[in-house]
């Protein structure tokens, strides 16, 4: 099924739902990435429902069927985006999970929606049982200077502006250790029908706005602060999945990196799983049925029913 429904501040979201033709087990909500949006996990949706789980998702703001109703694409808002995308995440949630209250609540977030989901269990973790974060990544330094930068751009040439030099400065590199390139984006996986589905979508591989990197980078911030961080519930089991060759992870280092963060801060139960020589999309990789088994046998592992 599919739906918009009404934020706080009168903005409409793009909702969709997956029902099991099972009895349900447990309701997963999928947080997508950047410059993509969530119809593009609708083979691991079925999965999941075949596993007795209800699958749930939305097109972030500036993402998908939600910048093509009411917004930009590329754009969160005036100001704070970052914190309103978690609030739109948190409010769609609330209205999704209530037909399914006596069963799990597992969050599944997916490179910038991991960053997202990391944010939404600092400020919503009481309501969440399981979380995966996919596809994750460490806050640098770098990410401060691309604030600054982001935010000189913002005010010098318009916050809705495209951002070609951030966008490059993001994503330029990550196809430096992959050798012979075929495309600008065969960093995101190995399989190229799936790389070329990506460029192919109009709703994706757009170019983010000056004032997306502002709120990108300034949500980054918030969610690495220890004050923040030590906002996560210490009984939360928590998965990060990664390719081992995904740049985003900085090539898992920056993924171990996430999960000693939160193992400072007295989380009890964080796993780290790296798919070998997979790249950033491990959901699309040639193993991926192999990728599938192992997020339910990890969820089997907290089954409460």
């Amino acid at each position: 099924m599919e739906r918009y429904i009404q934020m706080s501040d009168e903005q409409f979201v793009f909702t969709r739902t997956l029902e099991p033709s099972t009895p349900c087990i447990g309701h997963i909500h999928i947080l997508h990435g950047m410059a993509e949006h969530s119809g593009r996990y609708l083979t691991f949706a079925k999965t999941l429902n075949t596993a007795g789980y209800v699958v749930t998702m939305h097109d972030h703001r500036g993402h998908g069927e939600t910048a093509a109703y009411n917004g930009t694409l590329g754009f969160f808002a005036e100001e704070n985006g970052f914190e309103r995308v978690v609030k739109d995440a948190h409010e769609v949630i609330t209205q999704l999970h209530a037909p399914y209250a006596n069963v799990p609540f597992i969050l599944f977030g997916h490179s910038m929606g991991s960053f997202i989901t990391r944010r939404y269990i600092q400020l919503y973790g009481e309501q969440v049982d399981n979380v995966i974060l996919c596809g994750t990544g460490n806050v640098t330094a770098l990410h401060a200077v691309g604030n600054l930068v982001a935010k000189a751009l913002a005010k010098g040439l318009g916050k809705e502006t495209e951002s070609k030099l951030l966008n490059r400065l993001s994503f330029g590199s990550f196809n430096k250790r992959f050798p012979n390139p075929k495309t600008a984006y065969d960093w995101l996986c190995s399989v190229q029908q799936e790389v070329q589905k990506y460029i192919d979508d109009p709703y994706c591989g757009f170019i983010p706005t000056n004032q997306f990197f502002v709120d990108l980078t300034t949500g980054f911030a918030t969610l690495n602060r220890k004050k923040e961080l030590a906002k996560v519930r210490k009984d939360l089991p928590i998965l990060l999945i990664s390719g081992s060759k995904d740049p985003v992870g900085e090539q898992g280092l920056g993924v171990y990196k996430v999960a000693e963060q939160l193992a400072a801060v007295g989380v009890e139960d964080v796993t780290v799983y790296l798919f070998e020589d997979k790249r950033h999309e491990i959901l699309n990789e040639d193993n991926q049925e192999a990728v599938f088994q192992v997020l339910l046998r990890w969820l089997e592992k907290y089954d409460r029913n």
